[in-house]
């Protein structure tokens, strides 16, 4: 990992940023070990869930697109949802496209890592350096976790029962809200982003497809901006 960025972290920086990730951390591995059992004992075998994670390597269209595999639609059906949903970490991308660094492999295997929770992990720091090493370090922490995690779960497969009622769906959310806090509080602007996406998400939430809500919720980045320019 030392070789993807430009100024190798210190020990203490190592140890802090790790003992920050290992949240998020654990919130993936055991929400990947949900998406594992849900997609085995919903018929599917095993090494689907696991190659899924391997490549596609994003939760929430991985659960989309099991789920419409599940209900009886087609691949082509199920990798659209999940390109669909996918689409926000464009945003997210040129949020850290700095952060990345600029040589080929680095920019490949960065892009791969990039989720909500490593993207907001690495945004939180106080400085490039600490955000270049949170991004590599809760990125590769959170990849290996979540594999593991999902092929755990496939391997319990209906031997876990229904995840549903441990009420893993909480976890994510969770995690992710402790980590835009100080940010939210910090700056009005991307606070105003926020609270204008999250009514934008809740009031279509009734209306259209799981998933759908989070990628309008991007719609508040623009309104904001806009606001700004016109004052």
């Amino acid at each position: 990992m030392r070789s993807l960025l430009r100024t190798p972290p210190t020990a203490p920086m190592m140890a802090s940023l790790v003992r920050d990730a290992s949240l998020v951390w654990l919130a993936s591995g055991v929400v990947g070990v949900s998406f594992g059992a849900i997609a085995v004992t919903g018929g599917l075998p095993v090494w689907v869930p696991v190659v899924m994670s391997l490549v596609v390597y994003a939760g929430s269209a991985q659960f989309s697109a099991v789920g419409v595999l599940l209900a009886g639609g087609g691949p082509l059906a199920a990798a659209a949802t999940g390109l669909l949903l996918n689409t926000r970490t464009a945003a997210f991308s040129l949020a850290v496209a700095d952060i990345l660094g600029r040589g080929r492999i680095a920019r490949l295997l960065g892009a791969h890592l990039v989720t909500d929770e490593t993207v907001a992990f690495a945004l939180a720091q106080q400085d490039p350096a600490r955000r270049r090493a949170a991004f590599w370090i809760s990125g590769l922490g959170l990849f290996t976790v979540w594999n593991a995690g999902v092929l755990a779960g496939a391997l319990a497969g209906s031997a876990l029962g229904d995840t549903g009622r441990y009420g893993l769906d909480a976890a994510f959310p969770a995690v992710l809200v402790a980590l835009v806090l100080p940010v939210l509080r910090e700056d009005r602007a991307v606070r105003r982003a926020a609270l204008l996406g999250a009514a934008l998400a809740l009031a279509v939430t009734p209306a259209v497809p799981a998933g759908v809500p989070v990628l309008l919720a991007l719609a508040g980045l623009a309104l904001s901006g806009r606001r700004e320019r016109t004052a």
